[in-house]
This record gives C-alpha cells, sequence and structure tokens, in this order.
C-alpha cells in the first residue's frame, strides 16, 4: 500500500513536471528570441542568443508608437479592474444579502450571460457603441470589459460573501453603522482572496486582449498587443521586434502577480472550497 501510494505520488509529480515545462516554454522562446536578431531567430529558433542584441527594444521604445501603446493598455487595464472591483462586490453583496425572489432572478440573470459566447452579440454590441457616440473611444471597451465580467465577478464574490457570518454585521449595525459602512469597512476587507483572485484573472485578460482593441479602438489608438501584431506581415515578419514586444509586456504581469500570487491562490483555493 505504502509502495503504490509512493508510485502515485511519482506519476502526479512527474505529470505537473512535464506540464509545467510545457506551459513554461513559450515565455522561455520568447525571452530569449527577444535577444536575438531577426536573422538569427530565422537561422535557429530555439537556440540560445549568440550576444545580447538589444537594438529591437530601442527601436520599439524610441522609433514606434509602442510606448504610448503601453500606456493606452494599462489605461483600458486599470480603469476597468478599478470599476470591476468598485461595482461588482456591492451587487454580490446585495444579492448575497437580501435573498429575495428578485434578486435571485437577477443573479441567474448574470449567470445566464456567462452560457452565451461573445461572438454571438459582438455585431449588435458593436452598432450600439456606434449608436451611442462611444465607438472609437476609450470608453467603449472599459464598459464592455466591466460589463462581460459581471456575472463571473457576482459568482465569485457571492460565495466568499456566503461565508462571512451575519453576525458581524449585525452587531456593527447594533452600533449605528450603516450599510454601506458595514459593507467597505467589515465585509469588503474580509473579501481580500476574492478581490485579488478578480485582478489577477481580470486584469490578465485585458493586458492581453487582442480582438477587442483591434475591433472597437481605431488604428490611431493602438493598444500593446495590437501594435506588437504591427510587426507580423503577410509575406514578412519582423520577429525580433515580435518577441522583443511580447518580452516587456510581460514584465509587468510578472511583477503584479508576484504580488498578489499569496492571495490569489488562496482566492482560486477558498472559491473552490465555497462555491
Amino acid at each position: 500500500m505504502h509502495k503504490s501510494k509512493k508510485w502515485a505520488d511519482l506519476a502526479i509529480f512527474a505529470i505537473a513536471l512535464v506540464l509545467a515545462v510545457l506551459f513554461f516554454f513559450p515565455v522561455y522562446f520568447s525571452l530569449i528570441s527577444s535577444f536575438k536578431s531577426n536573422g538569427e531567430i530565422l537561422r535557429d529558433a530555439v537556440a540560445l542568443p549568440t550576444s545580447l542584441y538589444l537594438k529591437s527594444f530601442k527601436y520599439l521604445l524610441t522609433e514606434t508608437q509602442f510606448p504610448a501603446a503601453i500606456v493606452r493598455s494599462a489605461i483600458l487595464t486599470v480603469t476597468s479592474v478599478f470599476f470591476m472591483i468598485l461595482l461588482i462586490p456591492m451587487a454580490a453583496y446585495a444579492i448575497e444579502r437580501t435573498g429575495k425572489k428578485w434578486t435571485n432572478a437577477i443573479y441567474v440573470y448574470y449567470l445566464a450571460g456567462m452560457m452565451i459566447p461573445f461572438q454571438v452579440y459582438m455585431i449588435p454590441l458593436f452598432k450600439q457603441m456606434k449608436t451611442l457616440g462611444l465607438y472609437g473611444t476609450m470608453t467603449a471597451p472599459v464598459l464592455i470589459y466591466i460589463s462581460g465580467s459581471v456575472g463571473m465577478g457576482v459568482l465569485l464574490f457571492t460565495s466568499f460573501i456566503r461565508g462571512i457570518p451575519v453576525e458581524i454585521e449585525e452587531a456593527a449595525s447594533i452600533d449605528g453603522c450603516s450599510r454601506p459602512r458595514i459593507f467597505w469597512q467589515i465585509v469588503f476587507p474580509l473579501l481580500g482572496p476574492c478581490t485579488a483572485s478578480m485582478i489577477v484573472l481580470q486584469g490578465l485578460g485585458i493586458w492581453n486582449d487582442f480582438l477587442m482593441p483591434s475591433l472597437v479602438l481605431p488604428s490611431t489608438k493602438k493598444t500593446m498587443v495590437v501594435e506588437i501584431f504591427k510587426f507580423v506581415g503577410e509575406l514578412a515578419s519582423q520577429w525580433d521586434m515580435v518577441f522583443a514586444g511580447t518580452t516587456m509586456s510581460i514584465v509587468p504581469v510578472l511583477i503584479v502577480f508576484v504580488f498578489l500570487q499569496k492571495y490569489f491562490i488562496k482566492g482560486i483555493a477558498s472559491g473552490a472550497t465555497k462555491g
């Protein structure tokens, strides 16, 4: 019995190691390719760079619109995530604590929205953006990102709020705290792991999104990923620029994840047990 358990643990470790290598390889490939010239990449894509080639980074930062594109991506990501964290937890709190039929109906409505693929309502959505005069502005993708995250966000936050004892809020209410004050000063701080999970998941998706900015924003307001795609041509591609831009786009994500990974992992694990 002991030997079988040992072999099972070794098998699980081997599978986890193989999956880790598979997931890490694209990052490794992008990193080594960013320090190679385009000709060197085409000669041997998986070989290590023979020298520290930095001209691609210099060209991107000084001769292109890539710095402005990074700023636009940062604005879209930070603004969208800020309003998600501002609005969605309050909606989840109202749904969970009210517990009436109409709030349950709203909850089901939010969840039903998660089951509809974006491609189904993509064209009507863009027509609506044009009707409202938002098409081509930075406001359009922000509103789309926020509305698209409501379903998953409400599901995530309600599962956490369900695990918070109501007696804490009742005691604060007896002491004279208003409902908004109870939520922001008592309930919301307890949602730290859930909030960190929301920030990482949604922020990563928005930061790396290509489809939405390429469709909603004009060519003069390209985001980071769309700007990188400019170097991929139909007949020829500047792969050194592509990988240099990709490497620069990975750095902010890694920094944020390093700071939030403890809360992110805790939030995912708690959500799995509470949901």
